[in-house]
């Protein structure tokens, strides 16, 4: 197969990479962090039907909609993918993800085990990264010191992350959240060798 220095240069296709970890494991403090470091990546805004949190903006951490409008949006097609995590409904929406991958635009998906192997199914090439708290003892501090959770629900997100983490046979990359800091630079270098691959630029022709 003949290659080029042209075929290096082009427009690839936008990557999607996913990160995924059990509630109080750090996720979504390390997507915020690393698109400091990648802000030419666009960071996708999940729907969900849950109650906001102190200190969320609509539109920006989540875009919070009742449960009869994502349903409606659900029958209609518009989610990548979807998922009931606590009690509550979560989704990617298709057409912002479809239009950033179309313009070369690399997307940061921060969704969980569920959703993950949906969009791994569905859409090529896409990264899936798992985020691990240091060790179950301390998600359960963690899950505590954050005050936003009744004790009950701590308890059932605990039992959940047991659950979570045996599902990360089905990713490609694991990153250790003991230090902020160090696991966002473990992030942005697995996001700086995928987008080298050369595999991304060149498609190898299938056997006569």
């Amino acid at each position: 197969m003949t290659v080029s220095i042209r075929s290096f240069t082009k427009r690839r296709p936008g990557i999607v990479f996913i990160v995924s970890a059990p509630s109080g494991a750090g996720k979504t403090t390390l997507t915020r962090q690393v698109l400091e470091v990648h802000p030419e990546m666009s960071l996708s805004v999940s729907c969900t039907t849950r109650t906001p949190r102190s200190g969320e903006t609509q539109g920006e951490d989540y875009h919070f909609v009742s449960e009869r409008a994502f349903r409606r949006m659900l029958d209609a097609g518009e989610f990548a993918e979807w998922a009931e995590v606590h009690g509550s409904l979560y989704g990617t929406p298709r057409r912002m993800l479809e239009r950033q991958l179309r313009k070369g635009r690399d997307v940061l998906l921060d969704i969980d085990v569920q959703g993950a192997r949906q969009i791994k199914q569905h859409v090529r090439n896409a990264v899936a990264i798992f985020v691990l708290p240091p060790s179950l003892k301390e998600l359960r501090r963690r899950l505590a010191a954050r005050g936003t959770d009744a004790r009950k629900t701590i308890e059932q997100r605990w039992l959940r992350a047991r659950h979570e983490i045996r599902e990360i046979q089905g990713y490609d990359y694991f990153i250790v959240n003991r230090d902020v800091d160090d696991a966002v630079a473990r992030l942005a270098a697995i996001i700086a060798a995928e987008r080298v691959k050369v595999c991304r630029f060149i498609q190898k022709r299938k056997p006569a």
